[in-house]
């Protein structure tokens, strides 16, 4: 699943993420689409208090690519 959030700041590109989770099943790869550079640091953070992990961040002209996977076990 491919979360766009291009031209939205901090806090909007994690709370979008944070929504497809809720929805995603268990042990899900999302792919967030950023041009805050803050996703870089609040994405981790994010992803850490979920259980999930942050599979790897690239960024090619300004636009960050996040995936992610989304924790094995839902978190309510």
């Amino acid at each position: 699943m491919i979360v766009d959030a291009r031209g939205h700041r901090c806090p909007t590109p994690s709370l979008r993420l944070q929504k497809a989770m809720r929805i995603a099943a268990p042990a899900t790869r999302l792919t967030l689409l950023a041009t805050d550079p803050m996703a870089r640091i609040d994405v981790p953070h994010l992803m850490a208090g979920a259980g999930g992990r942050v599979l790897s961040i690239e960024e090619t002209d300004g636009v960050l690519t996040i995936e992610v996977e989304t924790p094995a076990v839902p978190t309510g």
